[in-house]
């Protein structure tokens, strides 16, 4: 009776400290073991990222002691690696300096019109899906059940729309600054990276963070590395080495783990999906069969954004596994990700 006693103390305890370390972040909804949730109001559209507050946004400033920068964005061009279910891109030059002249269109750039110097300029036409490269899904990314709905409750029938998404756009993602940690499990388990299909376990992340002393605090936006971003070289051309790996994740459990134990406000990696592949069964049956099970969970559930194809590399070679986190997206309304982006981590 008395190590009963014992352990629920204990238990008491530890319950105390997270909800301790969630008030001195600025978390105001954040419960430990339980998460965020549906719990801004019927009409939310930000998610966890409401849990930011002026305090949190300088604290994490105040990680920067050398003003050293990580880009954190992979190249894109229309040849690189994406996800099966995610549409290839063309650039297009659009206007040249040779189309120009010789279309002749335009009055002022002819040398007729006042363009003795032969002045022009290129721009472009771009053609692409708005889920690739380095990326962060927006909360009405996924969709789920028989009604299709996604982040609270809001349905695709009634927000959906012929020119985008008219709920959770990428538009509601607020600029993004706060404490960054980076979770090396590739070098934890001594490899260049993780081979396909790994699930990323709950002792993989303590481990790894033990091993660099660092540890996830609530309102911390957590970068899962693989290894996989390695391959990347300079545009992600080379599609069979990236996806010998890019299968490598973290699994349901994990991914709970770091939302209801540890209070991360962002989840993301250096792979197309952040979670492993495919899932297995009780994961995917803990969502009726879901073929993105920790998807489901994060964006649907929890309203926790998920960053993928983030480049670790940099930070991994430094071994820097705490940073100041700064990301804004392209506020392209109606889209459901940033795409393309390039967040900064900086010490």
């Amino acid at each position: 009776m008395e190590t009963l006693r014992t352990m629920i103390l204990a238990t008491g305890l530890l319950f105390l400290v997270g909800e301790a370390a969630a008030q001195d972040a600025g978390m105001k909804a954040w419960v430990k073991g339980k998460g965020w949730g549906w719990v801004w109001g019927p009409q939310d559209e930000v998610g966890n990222l409401n849990e930011m507050t002026d305090a949190s946004r300088l604290a994490a400033l105040r990680l920067v002691s050398q003003g050293k920068a990580y880009d954190l964005g992979l190249p894109y061009d229309r040849n690189s690696f994406r996800w099966p279910g995610h549409s290839p891109a063309e650039i297009i030059s659009f206007r040249s300096p040779h189309g120009v002249k010789t279309q002749k269109d335009l009055p002022f750039t002819t040398p007729e019109g006042g363009n003795g110097g032969g002045t022009a300029w290129h721009s472009n036409a771009i053609f692409m899906n708005d889920n690739v490269a380095t990326q962060i899904d927006g909360l009405g990314h996924i969709t789920h059940g028989p009604d299709n709905h996604f982040y609270n409750g809001f349905k695709a029938d009634e927000w959906g729309g012929d020119f985008g998404l008219r709920k959770t756009d990428v538009t509601t993602i607020p600029p993004i600054i706060a404490r960054g940690v980076m979770i090396d499990v590739a070098t934890y388990k001594n490899v260049e990276a993780l081979p396909g299909g790994y699930e990323i376990t709950v002792a993989d992340l303590e481990g790894a963070l033990r091993a660099q002393n660092v540890d996830v605090t609530p309102g911390s936006v957590v970068l899962v590395r693989t290894g996989t971003a390695r391959y990347w070289g300079e545009n992600g051309s080379d599609h069979a080495k990236l996806a010998a790996h890019d299968t490598a994740g973290i699994g349901l459990a994990a991914a709970k783990w770091l939302v209801e134990q540890k209070g991360a406000l962002i989840l993301g990696s250096d792979t197309s999906s952040l979670e492993y592949g495919p899932a297995k069964p009780e994961d995917s049956q803990a969502y009726g069969g879901s073929f993105v099970p920790v998807h489901v969970y994060l964006l649907v559930e929890q309203g926790v954004h998920v960053m993928e194809f983030n480049n670790l590399e940099g930070l991994a070679a430094d071994r820097v596994y705490e940073f100041a986190y700064f990301l804004t997206t392209n506020a392209i309304r109606g889209t459901v990700a940033g795409t393309a982006l390039r967040p900064v981590a900086m010490r």
